[in-house]
């Protein structure tokens, strides 16, 4: 059953759901993974040996059957929270770092293996995923208290539940992600056809009198004006795209005006439209975490904007209250430093599925690492220069640009300067940093810099599924300013927040769906006319394609093989190709077709028959039948080979008129004289012979040569006969015996040589 199609199929209600027990899962995962996985073996495993036949039979596959048993859709989370244990282990304890890692990747492979024995159905498979468990349900009152103690907090702390899928994006198992199974629930969830709704404690305005279900979404069984679809990750990119734009151009605005007295029109949009992104970045980030926000790349650029608007924006206040030009002076040379990210950012928006995007994050990241080591190393070397020169002339700040000059590339400042700083040490001191920096420690970042990028090319795909997938989740927000666009998530934040301590839940359900379609009710229309007449599969796009299809088709050919109507619409061949097997023909059409070639169900096929020995095949070719097929060609009669009168039985051989009456038309069979008919005259001779005669060929002189080429063919399988096969069989019955008899030989042998006592040796103890 297909349940796109069968859409009232339910997923599993929320009562089931609340009797899962996740807690005993997590503790026998534990002891399985421990117990098969560095204990029995004394090196780790690889990824590649984990996965290697052996391995997977043996240590894997028995794991897999023993919990796919329990139909326990909380096990791929327990398994990817066990897995979040051994890498934190993998970073306290390195003496067993190894050790820790390949339990962790056993983890994710258990995970990759039990999400596949939900996938028959979708619905099922997406509650799997999507649903957010607690570690601790199931639990035993002590275990929860103990917990309760060790984390020192109250009841709020025990109540944080996660998805399978967020677990695997904290644990980074790309792997897991990068599968079918998972990435088609997240396609389906980010276009919109899986819709559900995560209920989430952490939450800057939470409206959960409404938790939806996982269901297949209908746009012909929805409401027009579905504030839902504002939640569709698909959407929420578009519109976060729009958002960017705006900001953009307010910041550009806003530096292109700037007045140091007091706030200008541009100035306070830009700071209003900046507000509504921080708003709506915090309540990201407070909602999923801060480290699967953190996870993607784009929310580090977001982030290092919002820092930079911060420090503006404080700079700015303090500056405006004081009267200070300069404080507002220096805020706008910071904002401006914004730029550098902000339009970057925007870029990538169309680009962002580019391998050098996906390593520009890890590059960055080994490159701030390095330049901080660096400049650890050369701490050293910089006071060693400030001792010896001259602090009038030589400054700290000054000698520290000197440095950041040479190893950017300027060595001729350390030889130019050098005997400033001493006469002696001076130059050995300012040659041997240019050397190290120019030639050694910047070689090797390149190398890093180069590995780093290899390493993610090499796992591009994963690397883009695992940033594809952060992305989706986070589209999938429970908190309700996520259905606001800036910047009415600002003011909707202000007028909700205080509400909220005053309504009922219902009550505040009513006045947040009526204010989502107050705020974006154009945006509402444009989504439900395009889900309705112009998505994939709706009867307006499929009538358009026809039209256009038709319009085709009504072109003159010279019009249609023109470069641009072809590149325009598409390659003939592929249309005319894709029509051929568009066609759906009637039972009438399709016996027609059947009919043109002589297709016969029974027949045998032509298959290889081995024969052990001569004999057999003697015996094959003395008692072998002319034929076991339907006598859809010629019968032929047992006795001297020839045609049989008796007529062909098959209904779809196209000649009607009998064997014996074409034979006597064509006069061939009469001028025949066989005087020992043998199987291969019987089998090849008669299709011959009739082709001949269907061909209306009345000439003796061809079924003279075909008779002669049997024969020729009969000659040449006598003598076949004749090889010596029962000599060869012969001759290795007696290879056998000899291999036989010094086998026996090197085991005698091998037993005097370890002292062992033989069979005649016994028998002479014996006698003694």
């Amino acid at each position: 059953m297909d349940p796109e199609e069968q859409t009232a199929l339910l997923s599993p209600s929320s009562d089931c759901l609340s009797e899962v027990r996740v807690f005993p899962l997590v503790f026998h995962l534990k002891k399985d993974v421990t117990g098969d996985i560095g204990v029995n073996t004394d090196s780790a495993l690889t990824w590649e040996q984990l996965t290697a036949s052996d391995v997977n039979f043996a240590i894997i596959r028995p794991l897999v059957f023993k919990y796919a048993k329990l139909k326990n859709m909380a096990v791929v989370y327990a398994c990817l929270v066990v897995r979040s244990h051994f890498i934190h282990i993998v970073n306290e304890n390195f003496a067993d770092a190894n050790i820790m890692a390949s339990r962790a990747m056993a983890c994710e492979l258990l995970a990759m293996k039990l999400v596949r024995q939900f996938a028959n159905e979708k619905l099922v498979l997406t509650t799997v995923l999507t649903t957010t468990w607690s570690p601790i349900a199931g639990a035993p009152p002590e275990v929860v208290e103990n917990v309760r103690n060790s984390l020192g907090g109250g009841e709020e702390d025990l109540d944080d539940p996660t998805s399978a899928l967020e677990m695997a994006i904290a644990t980074k198992a790309k792997s897991f992600l990068s599968t079918t199974v998972v990435q088609t629930i997240v396609n389906d969830i980010y276009s919109g056809r899986i819709v559900f709704s995560m209920v989430s404690n952490r939450s800057l305005l939470a409206d959960n009198y409404k938790p939806r279900s996982v269901e297949i979404y209908d746009s012909r069984k929805a409401p027009f004006l579905d504030h839902y679809r504002l939640r569709v990750p698909k959407y929420g990119v578009i519109l976060e795209f729009l958002n960017f734009v705006v900001l953009m151009l307010t910041f550009c605005l806003c530096l292109s005006n700037q007045d140091f007295a007091q706030l200008g029109k541009w100035e306070g949009t830009f700071i209003i439209f900046a507000m509504a992104f921080l708003l709506e970045e915090y309540a990201q980030a407070r909602e999923h975490g801060w480290s699967i926000y953190m996870a993607s790349m784009w929310n580090a650029f977001d982030t290092a904007f919002l820092l930079i608007f911060l420090t503006y924006f404080g700079l700015r206040m303090k500056g405006l209250s004081q009267g200070n030009d300069h404080l507002s002076d220096l805020s706008f040379d910071i904002l401006a430093c914004g730029a550098c990210i902000l339009f970057p950012r925007l870029a990538f928006f169309a680009i962002k599925n580019n391998v050098i995007i996906l390593a520009l994050r890890g590059m960055v990241v080994d490159f701030v690492f390095f330049m901080c080591v660096a400049a650890v190393c050369f701490s050293g070397l910089l006071f060693t220069l400030w001792t010896l020169a001259d602090h009038n002339q030589w400054p700290l700040k000054k000698i520290m640009w000197l440095m950041v000059q040479i190893w950017f590339g300027n060595t001729y400042l350390s030889f130019s300067q050098a005997e400033s700083f001493h006469k002696l040490f001076g130059p050995i001191l300012m040659t041997t940093f240019a050397a190290l920096s120019n030639t050694l420690l910047l070689t090797i970042l390149i190398s890093i810099l180069s590995n780093t990028f290899a390493r993610i090319n090499e796992n591009a795909r994963q690397e883009y599924l695992y940033q594809f997938t952060i992305f989706t989740i986070e589209g999938v927000k429970s908190d309700a300013l996520f259905s606001y666009q800036p910047p009415f998530n600002l003011l909707a934040y202000m007028l909700l927040l205080p509400l909220s301590w005053i309504l009922s839940p219902r009550a505040l359900h009513s006045v947040n769906v009526f204010l989502i379609r107050l705020t974006s009710f154009p945006i509402l229309i444009i989504i439900g006319l395009y889900e309705r007449y112009f998505a994939t599969g709706q009867d307006v796009r499929v009538s358009g394609k026809e039209t256009a299809h038709n319009l085709y088709n009504s072109l003159p050919r010279n019009l249609k093989t023109m470069p641009l109507v072809e590149a325009l619409v598409g390659s003939h061949a592929h249309t005319l190709y894709d029509a051929v097997f568009d066609i759906e023909l009637s039972n009438e059409q399709e016996q027609e077709l059947l009919e043109d070639f002589d297709f016969n169900d029974d027949d045998e096929r032509p298959a290889l028959r081995s024969f052990t020995s001569r004999e057999s095949m003697r015996k094959g070719w003395r008692t072998r039948t002319p034929s076991r097929r339907r006598p859809t060609s010629i019968p032929v009669s047992p006795d001297n080979g020839l045609p049989s009168p008796r007529a062909p039985r098959s209904p779809r051989r196209r000649p009607k008129d009998s064997i014996k009456s074409i034979g006597e038309q064509t006069g061939v069979f009469d001028k025949l004289t066989l005087k020992a008919p043998s199987p291969l005259t019987r089998l090849f001779g008669v299709p011959r012979l009739l082709a001949s005669a269907s061909e209306g060929t009345e000439s003796p002189t061809m079924s003279e040569e075909a008779l002669a080429g049997v024969r020729r063919l009969e000659h040449v399988l006598e003598g076949i006969r004749d090889l010596p096969v029962q000599r060869l069989k012969d001759e290795m019955k007696d290879l056998q015996e000899r291999q036989a008899r010094i086998e026996n030989l090197l085991l005698t042998l091998t037993r005097g040589m370890r002292n062992e006592p033989t069979a005649h040796g016994s028998r002479h103890n014996s006698t003694l």
